[in-house]
């Protein structure tokens, strides 16, 4: 055993094997006696040494820790990835360099990749930690991916970033980097899906909105978009930026830096919002588990301890416009070439991923976006967005990163349905994930372990997460006191400082930094650490482990969770006396009339901009469809007729999306970009103008034998899911009239839905859940003959449009089959008009 006389002379190897064995530790007491109180003395003898030796293991660790940040940054603070890879671009060496770089992740000799297959792109959040959470582990975001047979690109970034270096910057090697995947993947007809984690999340969508050509879907997990938004009592983080005093600390830090900002105060922020997990529970869990927790912590620790810097100017573009001032939700960020960035430009499938139990990005930051841009869900099928969000019940911000069981379920759902989402018809969307059952019908037809179904929602369901108008009144008035600040900054005080400022009194200040100094101080370049290597080797020797039902142990737990429940109600504490000194102060009439919220003009309610050139385009887009109602064969017919019958549910479930392959056989096949196309151009037509898509309709398919084939086929779409209930089926027997078919020719009767076990009430937190099992709770209860109620009142809604125009079916019909049917079609009229009255 190694002795270090160096540094405490008095160690030797007899005294450490008496410290950390059983027997040393009973030398002094002889034989433990009997009985009750040998029962307990031998309790708490087993207890302390097992104590003694969990210390020495745990500080062993720390020491561990704190070598391996050390090691990390000697060797450029790399990428935590457990995937092997390769560089494809260097940003730093682009025209405007930018300290960014594309990434190929290599797959494993087990996986097969079909370059032919969607790729995905991981982007890493910025915001003071280093990259490669997204794939840390197997059970990851690149994980499934690969596992699923998609290529798999990861953005990395560098400790130090590029003198000059911007927002803009970086926007623009990204925007490169996608387009060098898209240029590697020439036979993917598919645009690669970029997945932002947290705050990559808001510059992917900044990307997407001012690039929207380069990107496929886009996947914003755990990523903050309204800053603003909350919930009163909770998220107090939304409260730090104006009990600051606006931006002006941001830009005292980076000027002590040296014109650079220290990542490492953005993880102080997070580690202070929960304080029973910084200060106690994160050391416990390891301390109690010292034998197992080992490789998990110092695995995690790696990534959590890589502190990395940003420019001054990126870091106040980030507290400006987004901490401070909200700008990006409605269109206040306008670039230097002047080009305006407004959400509403992004082309493809937007897929937010956020969950109750994130204290750093709440539902309502994740999604009240959607409030500012859209006035109902009719403006977003107008501008052809599809919006699809999925709400998880209590995983942790970091959880949605780095959770195994989040990776296998919500990140593998999202990968494998990612080419439906990107066929959904415009629209807003929740996607339900559920555990498949053996009951199921064709859950062959999905892979994996979950069925997922999307249901479509409205603004009100948006708006029903919480929300807190009278707060964003005072935010307003945050962000006019930080830009008053910022400029008393600049102007009184920044002056005085940037001259004594020097790199190496940056670099020392950044040293002494709490994060770091930790992790330097218990390392082996501490000479007092050294000794723990040595005890925590004799304690392995000498393991002893303290039995379950040992009662100074169930003491032990028991303190524990005292502690961890004081420091949650001192927590409780302080976010709601910081609440209550944020409102105090700002909704302060006199400082609100200082900074201009009590004069006329900011009394205006807030209304959506109108924006003549976008609707314009609209018209324009419009125009083109109603076009194009004529043009098509059997397949435009038959996906027009599906989603006419399933107009009122609200619910695509996958399985009858990939059913729709079975249109393929024997028709002109149709590429995915073409089904695409199709898909949105009649559910436009179907939502929008009933009346035209029904009159046209008999233009695609004149041929009797294709206008059965085309109901047959319909009928097994709805059927892929279950039986057609009493809705479908009236709207099914409406087309069938409409056609000048028989309606009781070959239908398949109208099947009573079996019913359902009542979903257990899940845990809201504010919001309304709706069951699984049920319409959107946007829409109103309706009969099932009904149309849908949750947009607005139409003549189509009223009279199925689709039995309206008979008259001039009947005069396009053959004559030969009109005369055949058309004692048929009076009664099957009849019938029709009966179920609309109904």
């Amino acid at each position: 055993m190694t002795v270090y006389p160096r540094y405490l002379p008095w160690i030797s190897t007899e005294n450490l094997e008496d410290m950390t064995s059983v027997e040393g530790w009973m030398k002094p007491w002889g034989t433990v006696p009997t009985g009750p109180v040998g029962s307990t003395m031998g309790d708490a003898v087993e207890y302390w040494v097992d104590a003694w030796q969990r210390s020495v293991l745990f500080w062993d660790v720390l020491r561990k820790r704190g070598n391996n940040s050390i090691e990390h940054m000697r060797q450029g603070k790399p990428p935590v990835l457990v995937f092997d890879y390769e560089m494809i671009l260097d940003g730093r060496e682009f025209e405007r360099p930018a300290n960014y770089a594309l990434l190929r992740i290599v797959p494993e000799p087990d996986m097969e990749i079909d370059p032919a297959k969607r790729p995905f792109v991981i982007v890493d959040p910025r915001a003071g930690h280093g990259p490669g959470i997204g794939g840390s582990k197997e059970e990851s975001q690149i994980g499934v991916a690969m596992r699923a047979g998609h290529p798999c690109y990861f953005v990395t970034f560098f400790p130090e970033p590029m003198p000059g270096q911007t927002i803009e910057d970086v926007a623009r090697a990204e925007a490169a980097f996608l387009q060098k995947v898209m240029e590697l993947h020439p036979e993917s007809e598919f645009k690669p899906c970029v997945i932002g984690n947290c705050q990559a999340g808001w510059a992917v969508a900044i990307l997407s909105a001012a690039a929207p050509e380069v990107t496929g879907p886009i996947v914003l997990a755990g990523s903050p978009l309204s800053y603003w938004a909350g919930v009163e009592g909770k998220n107090p983080m939304r409260y730090l930026g104006g009990l600051m005093g606006g931006t002006w600390l941001t830009a005292l830090w980076s000027d002590l830096g040296n014109g650079k900002f220290d990542g490492a105060h953005l993880v102080s922020n997070f580690e202070n919002l929960n304080p029973a997990n910084t200060l106690w529970t994160k050391q416990y869990n390891l301390y109690s588990k010292v034998d197992t927790e080992e490789e998990r912590y110092l695995n995690f620790e790696k990534w959590w301890s890589g502190f990395f810097l940003m420019n001054a100017e990126e870091m106040e573009f980030i507290v400006n416009n987004l901490f401070v001032g909200n700008k990006l939700e409605d269109q206040g960020i306008v670039t230097h070439s002047g080009k305006r960035i407004d959400l509403r430009n992004i082309r493809s499938p937007i897929v937010v991923f956020a969950s109750w139990g994130d204290n750093i990005t709440p539902p309502q930051q994740a999604l009240h976006w959607i409030l500012d841009l859209y006035k109902d869900v009719d403006d977003i099928r107008s501008n052809e967005q599809v919006i699809v969000y999925h709400l998880h019940e209590h995983v942790g911000h970091l959880g949605i990163f780095v959770s195994g069981k989040v990776a296998r379920k919500e990140h593998a759902e999202a990968v494998e349905n990612m080419d439906i989402i990107d066929i959904l018809p415009p629209g807003l969307y929740e996607a339900v994930i559920e555990e498949k059952r053996p009951s199921d019908r064709n859950a062959d037809l999905l892979p994996g372990d979950y069925t997922v179904r999307f249901e479509e929602r409205s603004l009100d369901d948006i708006r029903a997460l919480g929300e807190d108008e009278e707060g964003e009144r005072l935010f307003e008035t945050v962000s006019r006191v930080s830009e008053i600040n910022e400029g008393l900054y600049r102007t009184f005080v920044q002056p005085w400082i940037t001259p004594w400022v020097t790199e190496q009194g940056a670099e020392f200040l950044r040293t002494c930094q709490p994060n770091r100094a930790q992790r330097y101080i218990l390392s082996d370049n501490n000479p007092w650490m050294a000794p723990v290597e040595a005890m925590a080797q004799a304690v392995r020797e000498n393991r002893r482990h303290v039995a379950p039902d040992n009662s100074f142990w169930q003491l032990q737990e028991a303190v524990s969770d005292q502690i961890v429940k004081s420091l949650d109600v001192y927590k409780d504490m302080r976010d709601s006396f910081g609440e209550q000194m944020f409102r105090a102060i700002y909704d302060s009439p006199w400082l609100q009339a200082l900074t201009g919220q009590r004069s006329s003009a900011a009394e205006r309610p807030k209304v959506h901009t109108r924006d003549a050139a976008r609707e314009a385009l609209i018209e324009k887009r419009w125009q083109a469809i109603k076009a194009r109602a004529h043009v098509g064969g059997f397949n435009e017919a038959v996906l027009r007729i599906a989603l006419y019958c399933s107009k009122g549910d609200r619910r695509i479930d996958t399985r009858s999306l990939r059913y729709l392959e079975k249109i393929q056989p024997g028709r002109p096949p149709m590429s995915r970009m073409q089904l695409k196309e199709t898909i949105r151009l009649q559910a436009a037509l179907v939502e929008f103008d009933e009346e035209l898509a029904g009159r046209t309709l008999l233009e695609l398919i004149p041929s009797e034998a294709e206008r059965r084939d085309a109901l047959a086929l319909v009928r097994e779409i709805i059927e892929a899911v279950g039986p057609i209930d009493e809705y479908r089926a009236t709207r099914l027997r409406n087309v069938t009239a409409f056609l000048g078919l028989d309606p009781t020719h070959d239908e398949t009767p109208a099947k009573p839905q079996p019913k359902k076990p009542q979903a257990k009430k899940a845990v809201t937190r504010g919001r309304k859940a709706p069951a699984s099992t049920k319409a959107p709770a946007s829409t109103k209860a309706r009969a099932s003959t009904k149309a849908p109620a949750s947009t607005k009142a139409r003549a189509s809604t009223k009279t199925p449009a689709l039995t309206k125009a008979k008259a001039t079916a009947k005069a396009k019909a053959p004559a030969k089959a009109a005369a055949a049917a058309k004692p048929r079609r009076k009664r099957a009229k009849a019938s029709a008009k009966g179920e609309a009255k109904k």
